[in-house]
């Protein structure tokens, strides 16, 4: 299948995902926006990965894009945080709605751009002192290297880039038993599979467009091409807890979800910090 075919069908099955999501505990939208104070857990690990590299201030009066930015509760959070002149991009039309509607409620005043993260800089005509993007992002893009180039390019001179996400070597594993089934390495190779149902609760047989794709991309793929488009590579580190119950092994830990004590310790997340040269 083109990647044009595969992209459109996981467009189809974000859309379904986002009516899902909105509407999940795991989510629990209506308490995130009853509290003004609150803080997704997914920015917070953020934040643990970036603040290092923000001045004292943190993302105050900083502005912020946030990429594949899902139904907008992490957005917000950033917005919340003090970033400003925050714009969310994502792929899923559905779920930019539900976004939009999101931060109306919330009194935020962010920008939601529709459109596939690796061209980003052909559709937000200004550049970012912080850009963003977590949790679950990387393996819905073909390549890489427009991507990096386009986060390049929509940050400003000494601007900071941060992206953590689940560790490749997750999708190369399978863990009853343990052991690897699939290629690490990427080089352009991509899986499929149906799955009709998510990550929150109660979505087993919810999903109508069932068929999802996936691109591998192992770690030196993605910090080279960051280094490819001419980023400043300032932080790099691979991480014991995600941020969803990937498979059952998982327990609960403060960051979301961990191997138990006695497992054997492996990476379960990655994080790259990168700066653009002043």
């Amino acid at each position: 299948m083109h990647d044009a075919e595969a992209i459109a069908a996981n467009r189809a099955n974000w859309d379904d995902r986002a009516e899902i999501h909105a509407r999940s505990q795991m989510y629990d939208v209506d308490g995130f926006l009853a509290d003004p104070t609150n803080i997704s857990s997914v920015v917070r690990n953020d934040l643990a990965v970036l603040a290092a590299h923000l001045p004292e201030t943190g993302v105050r009066d900083r502005s912020l894009l946030h990429l594949q930015c899902h139904i907008g509760t992490d957005t917000i959070s950033w917005a919340r945080l003090g970033a400003v002149d925050v714009h969310g991009l994502d792929l899923s039309p559905n779920s930019l709605r539900h976004a939009a509607g999101f931060s109306e409620a919330d009194g935020r005043d962010i920008t939601w751009v529709e459109g596939d993260a690796r061209f980003a800089s052909a559709l937000i005509g200004r550049r970012f002192d912080i850009i963003v993007t977590s949790a679950g992002t990387i393996v819905w893009l073909p390549d890489l290297i427009c991507w990096a180039q386009s986060i390049h390019d929509l940050l400003e001179p000494g601007g900071v880039f941060m992206i953590r996400d689940d560790h490749p070597i997750l999708g190369a594993m399978a863990f009853e038993p343990w052991e690897i089934t699939d290629d690490y390495l990427g080089d352009g190779g991509s899986r499929t599979y149906d799955d009709s149902g998510s990550y929150t609760e109660n979505a087993a047989g919810q999903i109508a467009h069932v068929a999802v794709y996936e691109w591998r991309h192992a770690l030196s793929e993605v910090v080279g091409a960051l280094l490819q488009a001419g980023l400043r590579i300032e932080a790099f580190s691979e991480l014991p807890y995600m941020d969803w119950r990937a498979f059952p092994d998982l327990v609960p830990c403060p960051q979301g979800w961990a191997l138990p004590s006695a497992a054997p310790r492996i990476p379960l997340n990655f994080a790259v910090v990168a700066r653009r040269p002043g």
